[in-house]
């Protein structure tokens, strides 16, 4: 299994959107050029889980072109501060939208 996230992209309508579950798990969210500016999951407090908050998403991101990817797993959080820290060793800062996230301390990834 590779560390970085390789699924496609699916634009991120209200019915892409749609067609997914309830599941836990973790998201990606792009932009025209398929750069990630957003990580985020879906865990126990989500609303209706990955589609919930991508829905939210769609709000947020209303008006403009992105993209998302999702993957389906019960061990969210560590799926995501491990997707935090692939995108740190590769372009040296987090996605501008997690960036404004507290003082979240971010481990360190050697990537081989």
């Amino acid at each position: 299994m590779s560390v970085r996230m390789k699924k496609a992209w699916q634009e991120l309508t209200a019915a892409n959107v749609a067609a997914l579950g309830g599941e836990l798990g973790i998201y990606q969210i792009a932009d025209e050029n398929e750069h990630v500016f957003r990580i985020g999951f879906a865990g126990g407090r989500s609303l209706f889980g990955l589609r919930g908050e991508l829905l939210k998403a769609l709000e947020e991101h209303r008006g403009r072109r992105t993209f998302f990817r999702v993957e389906i797993n019960c061990q969210y959080m560590s799926r995501y501060e491990e997707l935090l820290m692939v995108h740190m060793a590769d372009y040296g800062s987090l996605p501008a939208g997690n960036a404004l996230e507290g003082n979240r301390k971010i481990g360190r990834l050697s990537i081989g």
